[in-house]
């Protein structure tokens, strides 16, 4: 374990050790740019001056809206130069969200945007006019805030509770996040799994190549052009890699992965064995865990083989499994999943605009899932998702799988609607592959899912979409399509 120091020291170490080094590159395989570590060092240097002239201060949050881009990580760098929290939001959200959160932390300047009210920087734009010098040494707080991913209604931020403090660990190998790496970012940076790997590899000294935004093909193009050794993925990303015609999919040579994790949603079991079958279990990785960060696992290849279906053992904090009365569960059957971080005298984080579940010092995320007797956890769904039909649990991801294993599915996204009979429904809402047609998936689907799902598991009914259901950091708003759905039959 390395001295722990200040993320803005460390950002000054390495330019000095080696300041040719490719720190950044940004764009698409065959239209990039690189930034070395000194002109990373520089250019945040310059921004957090930038900061500091239009009044934050040590501990304001400052909201990122920039996309996937150099500016996107020199503003939240040059938050930690001058002890400021980065707090990033997806540049493309509607007006009256990103407002609530802008409010919702007081921020101090807003990136990436023109604010009516507040200071701000505009998109793009990196004040290389100023002074490039070091800065006093300064620790955020906080080394992160972002918002909520599957949050629907009011906003929250969940603010880390780890300053911005540095030292190599354990975890930050496990995800390839290493001095020697070449990180591939094809997710969105406002998400907090790309936003750790990118900067957890950063500061390890590797490179990170970040894309502006995820394309099936272009992914497995950076992973030749760049000589990708890590990445980040999740299941959404692998489907549409997968789905690739083969001689797109095969074609590249992807020889210099040597860890590839995925996260943020279930992965199909039929998906999961694709991917160890092709690049191997050495290579693909899973990791559970919140943004909150009471506690994670991680799972390997040769782990999943051995485990079908889990995703993982606890590698920090602890897991328990309880029932709706909050009494322990015996290993193997499903109930609520708890958390707590083990070792720390301080939380892990803090809500701004919610109130965590807890009972005692363990919080629920709201998700459901068991235990085998090896202490492997493994994943129903989401409490709130999840759907009663005459009186049965049913489970979207597991519908969802079997939906997306036909080829004619892009992306699938199962909900629960009204029914007078049973209570509920299961609705399918799909978006066909490219130069499919609705038609023909209505009367494929039923017979392809009758072999896969035991009859009551069956949607009942079919909608079909032109446009993605799930962000490119896997996530779909399952609370909010059903809420447009009953709206517009209400």
């Amino acid at each position: 374990m390395d001295t722990p120091t200040s993320y803005a020291e460390r950002i000054r170490q390495l330019a000095t050790e080696a300041p040719d080094a490719a720190l950044l590159t940004v764009g698409r395989s065959d239209d990039s740019i690189t930034l070395s570590r000194r002109d990373f060092d520089l250019a945040t240097n310059q921004m957090a001056r930038h900061l500091l002239a239009l009044g934050a201060t040590e501990g304001d949050f400052i909201t990122i809206a920039e996309p996937n881009s150099a500016e996107f990580m020199i503003g939240a760098a040059a938050c930690w130069k001058m002890g400021a929290i980065p707090q990033p939001v997806s540049s493309r959200l509607p007006g009256r969200e990103l407002e609530a959160i802008i409010d919702l932390a007081n921020s101090a300047v807003v990136i990436g945007i023109g604010h009516e009210t507040r200071p701000s920087v505009p998109l793009g734009h990196r004040p290389s006019d100023l002074d490039d010098s070091p800065l006093p040494d300064a620790i955020s707080p906080a080394w992160k805030a972002p918002t909520s991913g599957g949050s629907t209604g009011r906003p929250k931020l969940i603010v880390s509770g780890d300053p911005s403090v540095w030292a190599a660990s354990p975890l930050g190998a496990g995800l390839g996040a290493t001095a020697d790496a070449t990180m591939l970012i094809p997710g969105p940076l406002y998400h907090n799994g790309p936003f750790i790997w990118a900067f957890t590899t950063l500061l390890a000294g590797g490179h990170v190549v970040v894309m502006p935004r995820f394309d099936a093909e272009d992914t497995l193009a950076h992973i030749e052009t760049n000589s990708v050794t890590s990445m980040y993925l999740v299941p959404t990303m692998m489907q549409r890699i997968w789905k690739l015609p083969d001689d797109r999919k095969f074609g590249p040579d992807i020889s210099t992965l040597r860890r590839a994790v995925h996260l943020a949603e279930p992965c199909p079991e039929w998906l999961k064995q694709e991917w160890l079958d092709w690049v191997g279990p050495d290579v693909l990785w899973e990791l559970y865990g919140g943004t909150e960060g009471q506690a994670s696992t991680l799972l390997s290849g040769h782990e999943w083989l051995a485990h079908r279906g889990s995703v993982g053992k606890p590698v920090s904090g602890e897991i328990i499994i309880f029932d709706d009365d909050g009494a322990e569960l015996p290993r193997g059957e499903i109930g609520n999943v708890w958390m707590r971080p083990v070792g720390r005298e301080t939380p892990t984080y803090t809500y701004l605009g919610a109130e965590p579940e807890r009972m005692g010092d363990w919080e629920c995320l709201g998700d459901i899932g068991w235990m085998d007797d090896d202490g492997y956890l493994y994943l129903a769904d989401r409490r709130s998702d999840m759907i009663l039909v005459g009186g049965a649990n049913i489970y979207p991801a597991e519908v969802e799988s079997a939906i997306a294993e036909h080829p004619g599915v892009q992306s699938v996204a199962v909900i629960g609607l009204p029914d007078d009979d049973k209570g509920q429904r299961v609705h399918a809402i799909v978006q066909p592959s490219a130069g499919v047609a609705p038609d023909e998936l209505t009367s494929a689907l039923p017979e392809f899912l009758a072999e896969r799902l035991v009859r009551y598991k069956m949607p009942r009914t079919f909608e079909f979409v032109d446009t993605p259901l799930r962000d490119d950091a896997g996530k779909v708003r399952r609370a909010a399509l059903r809420a447009e759905r009953m709206d517009a039959n209400s």
